[in-house]
């Protein structure tokens, strides 16, 4: 896979992070959730001044996942052997995950150390129970733009743990069969649907892009909306309904047609597809290469991977990319200050993220890690970055405490226009319908 050697700078990947622009972004969530109460700050100071450890939970999807458990498991180790604690995992899949911590949290039956996604933490800090982790941020290296993706109102409710992206990854072998070089992937959506479909001509049942298409996986297609040119929202009307995502769905709904993507396919399908040699091109964050390497039966399958800009709808458009991270929050109650102390060692102690990222290729948050010779030396993350991390953008509808919800119903009726129950443009006047009385 040819490579630049300027992709390999420290300073490209920080600026990277830096351009992502994540602060203006958060800055825009400020009327969906409460200021921090009374109690902010008190588990983050007492960790900070070296209070005594207790026990605590500690929740992640990721405890679910072959590929990811072990590097979790480890931090978790590491840390109960350095503070003298026990600390209980609790795990629900991806899918469910974020409906069952809220359920937890509401019902006063967990509390400690939380992995989220970045988006949903506007949603959790509504409910008035994560502690303000600000106290645990000074000197630990975190850059200004993780640290602005796990803010919500202007308060640190999560400490950053990730931050990059998700984009196309494509198998560079496979699509080196049907002429498609490393580094000159098609960078429009006509080209880009000329080379599905010299894949599909190779036969044997390959896919040529393993696109999400169950519902749980189907806000994929709002990347695809904007791709279009699609804004998804304007200030807070829901812009779903117009050409350009009507488009979008229309197109979609052709490649399903001609089975140039596949149906009931979520991520975790995506990569099983992809890491049997049955799929050539699949979207996914960087977390996904170890869940797809490891399970291949094809050695060498991870020299082959090659994260690829998304196409566009015309020359010169700036291809699309969503923000895409995960932080540590701490939901207040029983053991909330060693559990902060731990979402601090676990997201900026050197030794443990490089360790983490070593297993799970996650792009690391604190400038020492980004500049070690660790994540300067891979290539694939380089080419991460500099292809797909460096134009991503937040989801608008994360503004929203109902985001989770609005991209359900948008998803249900994109998923009726692939089974052919509805066309597309009644399905996304529907949608825009149902998620604008979402946003309020």
């Amino acid at each position: 896979m040819s490579t630049n050697p300027l992709m390999q700078s420290a300073v490209s990947r920080r600026r990277m992070l830096q351009l992502l622009g994540l602060g203006a972004g958060t800055a825009a969530l400020a009327a969906c959730a409460p200021s921090a109460g009374s109690s902010a700050g008190g588990a983050a100071s007492a960790a900070a001044t070296g209070g005594a450890k207790t026990d605590f939970a500690f929740s992640s999807w990721s405890f679910t996942e072959e590929a990811a458990a072990p590097a979790l498991e480890a931090i978790v180790k590491a840390y109960q052997d350095k503070a003298g604690v026990t600390v209980k995992d609790v795990s629900f899949p991806y899918n469910e995950y974020i409906n069952q911590l809220t359920l937890q949290v509401k019902g006063g039956q967990f509390t400690g150390a939380a992995h989220v996604d970045v988006a949903w933490l506007g949603s959790l800090a509504a409910m008035g129970k994560l502690q303000d982790l600000s106290a645990l941020t000074e000197g630990r290296g975190y850059t200004d733009a993780a640290l602005s993706a796990a803010q919500f109102d202007g308060v640190q409710y999560g400490l950053p743990w990730t931050i990059g992206a998700i984009g196309l990854i494509t198998n560079a072998e496979l699509l080196q069969k049907v002429g498609v070089a490393d580094d000159a992937f098609p960078t429009t959506i006509d080209e880009f649907e000329k080379t599905l479909k010299d894949l599909k001509g190779l036969g044997g049942g390959l896919i040529p892009y393993a696109a999400s298409t169950k519902a749980a996986q189907l806000k994929d297609i709002l990347i695809w909306m904007q791709t279009f040119g699609s804004p998804l929202v304007d200030g807070d009307t829901v812009t779903i309904g117009d050409d350009a995502s009507v488009e979008a769905v229309t197109w979609y709904k052709s490649l399903y047609d001609q089975k140039l993507i596949a149906a009931d396919v979520d991520r975790f399908d995506a990569r099983s597809l992809f890491a049997q040699g049955r799929a050539a091109i699949l979207d996914d964050a960087p977390v996904g290469r170890n869940a797809i390497t490891e399970e291949s039966p094809d050695k060498d399958l991870g020299s082959k991977l090659n994260p690829v800009s998304r196409p566009v709808l015309k020359a010169g458009d700036t291809p699309r990319a969503l923000v895409w991270g995960g932080a540590i929050a701490v939901v207040d109650g029983e053991g909330a200050a060693t559990a902060a102390d731990f979402a601090q060692f676990a997201t900026s102690d050197l030794d443990t993220v490089l360790a983490d990222y070593e297993v799970r290729g996650l792009p690391p948050v604190i400038t020492e890690a980004q500049q070690s010779d660790v994540v300067a030396s891979d290539t694939f993350g380089s080419l991460f970055s500099e292809r797909i991390t460096a134009t991503a953008s937040s989801n608008p509808f994360w503004a929203f405490t109902a985001y989770s919800q609005i991209e359900t119903v948008i998803a249900e009726q994109v998923q009726a226009v692939l089974v052919g129950k509805t066309d597309p443009k009644k399905a996304m006047q529907k949608a825009g319908e149902a998620a604008q009385k979402l946003v309020g």
